[in-house]
């Protein structure tokens, strides 16, 4: 097993439908084993994608845009289930790194939170064969965790992807076709509030060294250029569908995607969870870098 992946778990196996730890994992959790396998459903319709926009999905045949919408669904899916798997191994590293008892408590509960919801999203993938990923944002992530750094785990982790993923949750439980998905989109909400605020609180507390600045500015400015891009997930699906597009079949479906707005919406959200007091040297480095400003997509491929 790659190091790397030790804490995040990404590579970690489920066991099969008939081992013994399952039997004691739905004993362990008894309120939430009423999620039937569910197979795999456009959870989303094509409107929440801004493929209605796109006139070669448009020009599509029923089945061409079928499997786009079952691509672009999984991979929403796929990265709540790997993000719920990292939150298992973050929550745990804290756990060891805690520095008070009610520290350590709060971390063993959020550890917790964090397992019950793997558990429950695995339930709306099909049987796991996601046990790698080459996700460049999941990478990023995977390097960050190992990091020995508290004051960069808590802000890059907790102030801003906690917080981040509050707001997308939020959007996916919304706009969510399936009643139960969204249901358990919505029942993650309050718990992950809850790792965002001690985040938040516990950075607010810390003295930022040089170093640890200069390693949170590195990884919010790879973290943000993804932003920065647009939905190239959306982009990839029509591509894996539609077969090899040229640059500029990939720009004129950028721009039907209104990627600009689709990156700004989402950089604005991302600035305001670091505009708190204690991170203002980074917010205005990253802004004076235009690390906020989404790119035409003439500059996304």
């Amino acid at each position: 097993m790659d190091y790397k992946y030790n804490i995040l778990g990404f590579d970690l196996p489920h066991t099969n439908s008939h081992d013994s730890l399952r039997r004691i994992l739905t004993a362990a959790l008894p309120n939430h084993n009423n999620y039937a396998k569910y197979p795999q459903l456009n959870y989303w319709d094509a409107e929440f994608f801004n493929l209605q926009k796109v006139k070669t999905f448009q020009e599509s045949n029923i089945t061409e845009q079928t499997v786009i919408l079952e691509l672009v669904n999984r991979s929403l899916l796929e990265e709540s289930y790997f993000i719920e798997k990292a939150g298992v191994g973050y929550m745990a590293k804290m756990v060891l790194l805690a520095e008070t008892v009610e520290e350590r408590i709060l971390y063993g509960l959020f550890t917790a939170d964090e397992a019950t919801h793997l558990h429950q999203i695995s339930h709306f993938l099909p049987e796991m064969e996601v046990t790698s990923t080459d996700d460049p944002f999941l990478r990023l992530l995977s390097e960050v965790v190992e990091s020995a750094d508290k004051t960069v785990l808590l802000f890059v982790l907790q102030v801003v992807l906690e917080g981040w993923g509050l707001s997308h949750y939020r959007r996916l439980a919304k706009e969510c076709r399936h009643p139960v998905l969204t249901e358990l989109f919505s029942s993650f909400l309050q718990s992950e509030s809850r790792h965002h605020a001690m985040g938040t609180t516990l950075f607010n507390q810390t003295s930022i060294s040089a170093s640890s600045q200069t390693t949170i500015l590195d990884i919010l400015a790879q973290f943000l250029l993804m932003v920065q891009v647009g939905p190239q997930s959306v982009l990839a699906a029509v591509e894996q569908v539609k077969g090899h597009l040229t640059r500029s079949q990939k720009i004129q479906i950028l721009e039907e995607l209104d990627t600009e707005t689709h990156s700004g919406t989402r950089l604005q959200i991302l600035r305001s969870l670091m505009g708190i007091k204690s991170a203002q040297s980074i917010l205005q480095t990253l802004e004076e870098r235009g690390a906020f400003q989404p790119l035409p997509a003439h500059r996304c491929v």
